[in-house]
């Protein structure tokens, strides 16, 4: 579970001081003027006076100490600001820490006091969403984890790796079992972490492996807090002659199981530790093991943290975080908060001098090609329930990650995926209609 996470605590976004060299154009990839000055004046919302805009950012950087989505509001308001801000008006964020079981108390804080939720996210995120629509709180999220969160009302997601009907990693699948490695679709495993959150993610996996064609022959949990021993597990998949992989859980706790596996002599045709592990902590975590196992994962069309030569808007996402968060390790949940951060920012900004919440969010309502600037592939935010179109997948090395070899046909993408609805009922998501209110309340 802790892995479904990211963030850091406290108070921010009016970044560091700007200097002459600091001065930002506010232009991000393909995006032009996302962030310039202005005259703002009056206070129209809350959370909004003529001097700053003050915004919340979901984490559970408590449990997780997984720190992207607080290094990405750093370095989004730092470059922002720099810019002149929204309109003149300064981004302030506030990271509030549910500490994975203080979700309610963080978004009754965030009720009282923010603008918006923007570029964050929590592991048990659906403890909060009535609080959040009751308050009218409109939300931007990097991740979005269970379902009664997912496609909830005034939610609007830039870069949605979960969906609420569509399973998002079908192409993928589909790929493993039938092109790269049709001997593992006979015996597929899952291992899960017993948590609310990932107990649901398996039952959809098992769904989407079976419909694209592959047979589920290990299916087990373990304690989400991890285990001292993973050889029972290591064990277990090698009597069932498990030859896919899908492990959901911390990617800390799937490294020790791998180097266990390791020590059998027991390689598998592929493993997706899911695209949360992509990052430089899961290649330490599996290092023993990375040169035996075989790690991939599937991005859902974000551009690679590594495809910067070939992609302009990642080259300047290194850039804004080398500058204004040096040091963070860049993660697919640095580039999801990204284009949320991005996404709020372009849409607020249009709204001039009465920016409302209402007004933002029916901004960012209007985009039907989304790209985050070119940090991903298009997403159509004007449909809360549009099907998955790309995939791309990479690959764990001991050199780090690399793009595997999984056919591209539009640049760094593959975009023949046929999309597959989930069939299984796997729980509905909050509306406005739940806690009493329209959007006629909406302002």
């Amino acid at each position: 579970m802790a892995l479904l996470t990211a963030g850091c605590s406290g108070r921010g976004g009016a970044g560091r001081e700007a200097n002459p060299s600091d001065v930002e154009t506010g232009d991000f990839g393909d995006l032009s003027g996302v962030c310039h000055g202005g005259s703002a004046t009056g206070a129209p919302a809350q959370g909004v006076t003529a001097e700053e805009i003050e915004v919340g950012v979901f984490s559970d950087v408590g449990f997780t100490k997984q720190p992207e989505f607080v290094d990405a509001a750093k370095a989004f308001t730092s470059w922002c600001n720099a810019a002149g801000g929204i309109n003149g008006r300064k981004l302030v964020f506030e990271v509030r820490d549910t500490k994975l079981m203080e979700v309610r108390q963080r978004m009754l804080d965030s009720c009282r006091e923010d603008f918006a939720l923007v570029g964050g996210g929590a592991a048990l995120d659906g403890l909060g969403v009535k609080d959040r629509l009751s308050c009218l709180l409109p939300e931007f999220p990097a991740q979005v984890s269970q379902s009664q969160n997912l496609q909830s009302d005034l939610q609007i997601s830039a870069l949605a790796s979960t969906y609420a009907h569509y399973e998002p990693y079908f192409g993928f699948r589909s790929w493993l079992l039938n092109e790269a490695y049709p001997g593992s679709a006979g015996a597929v495993g899952i291992i899960n972490g017993d948590s609310p959150v990932t107990k649901v993610l398996g039952d959809k996996a098992v769904e989407a492996i079976r419909a694209a064609g592959g047979t589920v022959t290990y299916n087990d949990l373990y304690p989400a807090s991890g285990v001292p021993d993973w050889t029972p597990y290591a064990q277990a998949i090698k009597s069932k002659g498990v030859k896919g992989l899908v492990f959901y859980g911390d990617f800390r706790q799937l490294g020790k199981l791998e180097d266990v596996l390791t020590s059998m002599n027991y390689k598998l045709d592929w493993i997706d530790p899911t695209n949360n592990s992509y990052n430089k902590q899961f290649l330490r975590a599996a290092a023993q093991s990375a040169d035996f196992q075989n790690n991939v994962v599937d991005l859902t069309g974000a551009v690679p943290i590594e495809a910067a030569d070939a992609s302009p808007a990642m080259k300047q996402m290194h850039d804004m975080f080398a500058k204004y968060a040096p040091g963070a390790e860049l993660a697919l949940g640095s580039v999801r908060a990204l284009s949320s951060w991005l996404l709020f920012a372009k849409a607020a900004t249009s709204c001039g001098d009465q920016l409302t919440r209402r007004c933002v969010f029916e901004a960012a309502g209007t985009e039907t090609d989304w790209t985050g600037g070119g940090l991903h592939t298009p997403r159509d935010l004007s449909d809360n329930d549009a099907a998955p179109r790309c995939f791309n997948v990479v690959q764990a090395t001991p050199n780090g990650w690399r793009q595997a070899d999984f056919a591209p046909d539009q640049g760094l993408f593959r975009c023949d995926v046929a999309p597959y609805r989930y069939t299984g009922d796997y729980g509905a998501a909050t509306t406005l209609a739940d806690v009493g209110k329209t959007l006629a309340d909406f302002e």
